[in-house]
């Protein structure tokens, strides 16, 4: 597409935050702009705890590690007594929170590793299958985002390549994301395990590692993004002080460049909060947003719709 703006942005509110978009995207895509950008340098990236699907009460990641420990519970008596396996049977959310980095750590290694990467992705596609929001009632992946996903086709319909830029788990979202959002598993950088190359019963595997790899969460973003994507974003997205550095990263390349920070605002069609105990606080990319003029989303005035309407 090099010439004109296609596709539309209808769960976007007319209003300041939608034509900052709109205005970006036809400066960067018109030939005749001074800001004009060839399709090849159109890198987009989106964090997506948060940004595009929702990420209370906890991030979802955790839930299916909770839901995982539940399940493996019959095999494991000894957790019935020992943290953060109780507190997790127990259904009490806030100690698990609170048994800190190395209790989380220790339940996602648990769940997360010890098997083949295809047995992994077969565990996680079939619990979206069947796992519900304990609020909401819906299925995780009917929570993603209405406005974010007519963002992605948006621009992915005017030459820009879209990627996620998450701290959550690569493998934990590869098996789904290209159905949800239109974004291909080799467009996904994530935090990540170690993995190992096998022979077992004459085939070939790969095994996952209680191991962590790499950590695609504020400095790591950036990273992450040189390290596997190889050109500078024009385009970032994020909704926390985690997300800071991707948004700085992106903000600081020369030419034109588009910051959005996704505002949670709307604490009746979903949750509004800043501060959060186990959710990436919002506060330092606040503040630099109002600073540098970049482009804030308040969920109560922007959008129109927060999720698509469920499957009857």
């Amino acid at each position: 597409m090099e010439s004109g703006v296609a596709g539309s942005l209808p769960s976007w509110n007319p209003g300041a935050t939608r034509q900052a978009i709109e205005n970006f995207i036809a400066r960067v895509t018109s030939p005749d702009s001074t800001e004009y950008v060839p399709e090849p340098e159109r890198i987009a990236v989106f964090d997506n705890d948060g940004t595009l699907w929702s990420e209370q009460p906890a991030y979802f990641q955790l839930l299916f590690a909770m839901d995982r420990i539940r399940a493996m519970a019959p095999d494991h008596p000894e957790w019935q007594n020992q943290q953060p396996f109780q507190a997790v049977l127990e259904g009490d959310l806030e100690a698990v929170i609170a048994s800190g980095e190395a209790g989380l750590i220790e339940l996602v290694m648990t769940t997360h590793a010890g098997m083949t990467t295809t047995e992994f992705e077969d565990i996680v596609a079939g619990w979206l299958v069947t796992a519900r929001h304990p609020q909401l009632n819906r299925p995780y992946t009917d929570l993603v985002y209405q406005p974010m996903l007519e963002l992605l086709e948006y621009l992915r319909a005017n030459g820009f390549k879209t990627f996620i830029v998450s701290g959550g788990g690569i493998e934990f979202m590869r098996p789904w994301v290209e159905e949800v959002y239109g974004i291909p598993p080799e467009q996904v950088i994530g935090s990540s395990i170690k993995v190992a190359f096998e022979i077992r019963d004459g085939e070939p595997v790969l095994i996952r590692l209680p191991e962590i790899d790499f950590i695609d969460d504020k400095e790591g973003k950036p990273v992450g993004i040189h390290k596997f994507i190889g050109r500078r974003p024009i385009a970032a997205f994020g909704n926390s002080d985690g997300d800071l550095q991707m948004l700085q990263w992106t903000a600081g390349a020369p030419g034109a460049s588009l910051i959005v920070l996704v505002h949670h605002t709307d604490a009746e069609r979903e949750w509004a909060y800043d501060r959060n105990s186990h959710i990436g606080q919002l506060d330092s990319a606040l503040v630099e947003a109002g600073e540098k003029n970049w482009v804030v989303v308040d969920m109560m005035r922007d959008w129109d719709t927060i999720y698509p309407a469920p499957v009857q």
